[in-house]
């Protein structure tokens, strides 16, 4: 692996066109992957892969007068210290404002790389055309930077950050709230049926871990594996099924925890005050997120947690 200053004239004119030639694809990836739901940043990052091109060419153009027409191989993994590109492009989904950063931060490099090398340059022209291009590469900096604003002032950006927002909601706040209502309600009944039959909060306890891990698993699994998000837009089966799961296991452990209290009495009191907050937690959510009026969601809530937990009682007590 070489150190940059080892690098002759023509290694870095040669590093320099792979180097808008790789980014040139990446912003191409980029502006692929957004163009369906962000439009307006996917237009600036085909704008900037054309200037990218056009900066290759230039690079190409100065080589072929200088060194002729043979390029050395030779490419950023070959340069110790050299700028690395994280893989952003290669993930399934794509969060917006982690792609906007890697933009920001592909050009600072890139502004860098050129103002390193036109000091280190000896003939005029090489360094004139490495000057002009760490300045065209600061101005792609701005463009990453000031992209928000741009994109507010023409309405582009609040329809970006509502599909960000229905994007989020499919894909994490749907399948969490599915988890949470699982966790916190299916798991009543055999938690306070354990408890009222055996009065015993060890007992209870065990139970209570036991079903909520088990929900947790099955829930997860079920998540994951009934959409794989290519059609429905939901995206990748597997943070579906993780927050799923997650919420289920979270959902249970809430009035679970309480039966570590040794009263049985004094443990039933605290975990029944849970149970009400998680009621009003998943009542606030799906007003919040799913657009559900207060009102219908607390009753339709408190209702089935009610019927459940009654029904739990009732066995138990039995």
């Amino acid at each position: 692996m070489k150190r940059f200053d080892d690098l002759t004239e023509a290694e870095i004119l040669g590093l320099a066109i792979s180097n808008e030639e790789e980014d040139a694809r990446i912003y191409l990836q980029y502006a692929a992957r957004l163009k369906a739901d962000y439009p307006a940043t996917a237009a600036m990052f085909e704008r900037m892969a054309e200037e990218e091109h056009g900066h290759r060419h230039a690079l190409h153009e100065l080589y072929r007068r200088k060194f002729g027409g043979e390029l050395p191989y030779i490419t950023r993994q070959d340069v110790k210290g050299f700028l690395k590109r994280n893989p952003l492009w290669l993930l399934e989904t794509l969060r917006i404002d982690a792609v906007r950063r890697q933009a920001e931060m592909m050009e600072y490099e890139a502004q860098q790389f050129y103002v390193k090398a036109a000091e280190r340059a000896r003939d005029a022209d090489t360094r004139q055309l490495l000057a002009d291009l760490a300045e065209a590469e600061s101005a792609h900096e701005t463009l990453a930077q000031e992209l928000g604003g741009r994109i507010e002032t023409s309405g582009e950006k609040e329809s970006e950050e509502a599909t960000a927002h229905r994007i989020f909601v499919l894909q994490i706040v749907q399948p969490g709230l599915a988890g949470l209502i699982d966790g916190s309600i299916s798991t009543l009944a055999p938690i306070f049926a354990a408890a009222f039959a055996t009065q015993d909060s060890w007992a209870a306890f065990l139970v209570g871990l036991a079903a909520s891990i088990g929900a947790g698993i099955s829930m997860g699994l079920t998540e994951g594996l009934s959409d794989d998000g290519a059609i429905t837009g939901r995206g990748s089966p597997w943070p579906r099924g993780i927050a799923c799961g997650v919420m289920t296991t979270l959902g249970g452990l809430g009035h679970t925890l309480p039966y570590l209290i040794p009263d049985f009495w004094t443990a039933t009191a605290v975990a029944g005050v849970v149970v009400s907050f998680e009621l009003a937690a998943i009542a606030y959510i799906r007003t919040h997120y799913m657009e559900t009026p207060f009102t219908s969601a607390i009753v339709q809530v408190v209702l089935g947690g009610i019927l459940v937990l009654a029904t739990g009682i009732f066995i138990g007590s039995s």
